[in-house]
């Protein structure tokens, strides 16, 4: 295990690199590169994970809800001591079941969100003012109130 210090040296490090290849402009265009490449990737990563742990959660549900028929012959026929391992198994099955369904159902809410207008590239409305767009117009407005109470 790296102990504190030798993170905080790896991080400065780290720091004093990005900065020397920040100074250049083909250093900044690398660097913007790489982060939009890193930055696709770990979204389709984290699509593949969900879609991954869905379909394993999916699957140990249907193992469960073969067990749970299993234990509905069983208790059907009177082999059974009580309805216990039923409701367990019924149990189990839905836990993983609402567990794989969420993990695509945030898959989905992620890829809705990310559709956006801007999300794609497209320029914001013209219509839409931004944080900056007002904070510099209320400071004219400011100033000029000034000078009109003088």
């Amino acid at each position: 295990m790296i102990d504190g210090q030798a993170v905080r040296k790896i991080a400065l490090i780290y720091r004093a690199a990005v900065n020397m290849v920040e100074r250049s402009r083909t250093g900044r265009a690398m660097l913007a590169g790489m982060r939009a490449t890193a930055g696709s990737f770990g979204r389709v990563l984290h699509q593949l994970w969900l879609e991954v742990t869905g379909f394993t959660f999916l699957a140990i549900a249907g193992i469960g809800a073969m067990a749970g028929m299993r234990e509905y012959g069983k208790y059907q026929s009177g082999h059974a001591t009580g309805p216990g391992r039923l409701v367990l198994a019924i149990c189990f099955t839905v836990s993983f079941a609402w567990f794989g369904l969420s993990s695509f159902l945030r898959i989905k809410k992620r890829a809705k969100r990310e559709n956006y207008p801007w999300r794609r590239g497209l320029p914001p409305s013209p219509l839409r003012e931004t944080r900056q767009a007002a904070s510099l117009r209320n400071s004219v407005r400011k100033r000029l109130r000034r000078r009109i109470e003088e």
